[in-house]
């Protein structure tokens, strides 16, 4: 596929690094000659220097007969005017845009064949809000994934010692539970993907993801660890983007204070929200945070525009005695040295955006995509056409099909039905297959094994 990332920004560079790995011919462009540099240094791909939403650029950057076009650079408009020249005169069959701006995104209107033609819009901060949703929704989770509109998640919890289940064979995790249905998808053992079977025992700090329906997702946390008291209070740190979306989501249901440094953000941010206490000041000053009784807090979570004060305030939150704290990280190196250390979840924008991108470029059809252990493994949604004679899994049980090493079927979606997987278990037509694959480079496998027969009418 010939696709035209506009943008060696941080979402350009992350979606370049995914897709130039799987056969396909990237063309990055953007003003900064130095970005592009770094890039032509790391991957094997184009690279063009110029405004992205300029028709002659575009055209440098073969337009003419490009696949798709991904305008992720920092401007909503460059981003839409890019997408709108792409159609009219190169005709491009696919056109992502970023867009940022909530005023743009709650007029769905402007986009379409008969206003914009976008595709599909990118909102990164929108998709990291819903992520850290999720995980204050689900105590104790390190993540919560959804597929089939909510219908069945994939989740990832730390064994604790004392956990029913550790230190079981997963074969007895039915006998612990024999009215709850769920499947152990993967496990991650000191940071090595374990291929899990019926003899597959748990230890202490694996990290395990299951699926489950939402309703049992509790039941079967209270088999790999105790089960986290809800969340009541959160402090965020920073009133941006994000911190006001999340803030706007929380308020309805839990006690909520932002920490914001800029005072005129302040008072915008008081005025946009309801019940949200907004204070000025720094999220890093511990007089502070002992003023609001960080000690109190359930949920601290730094989303400022700034990795170095995101992970400094959050380690300082924590030393104070708050419960659980996130902290948003743009740089991957970042993310694996504080995972790990004194911060409990460490939020990476790019692979929140990463899986949203993916599903689109997907061969065959796979309606979701998620992006896990930064970028190495994927979770897929994949949906089953055909019939026996002209596909490779339609007709045929679990147990049957030829999967790529490592990779697991946990759960099938049957219309309103959740089904969760079996090694006798039939895929029907139409089904919805949830599988995880822990090694990314084995994609190609999973889509031809979803790849219809030419004998499929």
């Amino acid at each position: 596929m010939k696709i035209i990332i506009l943008g060696a920004g941080q979402v350009g560079t992350s979606v370049a690094a995914n897709l130039v790995n799987e056969a396909n011919d990237i063309t990055v462009v953007d003003q900064n000659p130095d970005l592009l540099r770094e890039l032509q240094d790391k991957f094997d791909l184009g690279t063009v220097m110029g405004h992205g939403a300029h028709p002659d650029v575009l055209l440098r950057a073969g337009a003419e007969d490009a696949d798709m076009i991904i305008a992720v650079t920092n401007s909503d408009e460059t981003n839409m005017v890019a997408c709108q020249v792409a159609y009219t005169l190169f005709h491009t069959p696919t056109k992502i845009a970023r867009v940022r701006a909530q005023s743009f995104l709650d007029r769905p209107k402007l986009f379409g064949t008969d206003a914009l033609p976008i595709d599909v819009t990118i909102s990164p901060e929108a998709l990291v809000t819903d992520y850290i949703i999720r995980l204050i929704e689900n105590p104790g989770t390190l993540q919560v994934l959804d597929f089939a509109s909510g219908r069945i998640r994939l989740v990832a919890v730390r064994a604790f010692h004392g956990g029913p289940l550790v230190g079981q064979e997963l074969r007895t995790l039915h006998d612990h539970m024999p009215s709850v249905d769920a499947r152990v998808a993967a496990i991650y053992r000191q940071d090595r993907a374990i291929q899990p079977d019926g003899d597959t025992v748990i230890e202490v700090d694996d990290e395990v993801f299951f699926v489950a329906a939402p309703k049992h997702i509790r039941a079967v946390m209270g088999e790999l660890r105790r089960l986290d008291k809800s969340y009541k209070r959160i402090l965020i740190a920073g009133g941006g983007n994000i911190g006001t979306r999340l803030a706007k989501a929380l308020e309805p249901n839990f006690r909520v204070k932002i920490v914001e440094h800029n005072l005129s953000c302040c008072k915008r941010v008081a005025e946009d929200l309801e019940k949200t206490i907004v204070l000025h000041g720094d999220a890093a000053d511990q007089d502070l945070l002992l003023e609001e009784n960080i000690e109190n807090t359930d949920v601290f979570c730094a989303v400022t525009n700034d990795d170095e004060a995101n992970i400094i305030s959050a380690m300082l939150a924590k030393r104070l005695g708050a419960r659980k704290v996130m902290a948003l990280i743009n740089r991957p190196a970042y993310v694996d040295l504080v995972q790990s250390g004194s911060i409990d979840i460490a939020i990476s924008p790019q692979q929140a955006t990463i899986g949203s991108l993916l599903k689109h470029i997907r061969r065959g059809d796979v309606v979701m995509v998620h992006s896990l252990r930064r970028g190495a493994a994927e979770a897929i949604e994949a949906i089953a056409h055909g019939d026996k004679t002209s596909s490779k899994v339609v007709g045929r049980s679990i147990g049957e099909l030829k999967l790529p090493k490592g990779a697991s079927i946990g759960a099938l979606v049957r219309g309103d039905e959740v089904v969760i997987a079996h090694s006798d278990t039939l895929i029907e037509p139409e089904d919805h297959v949830i599988l995880f694959l822990p090694d990314k480079r084995r994609i190609q496998e999973v889509e031809r094994l979803f790849q219809v027969g030419v004998t499929f009418l």
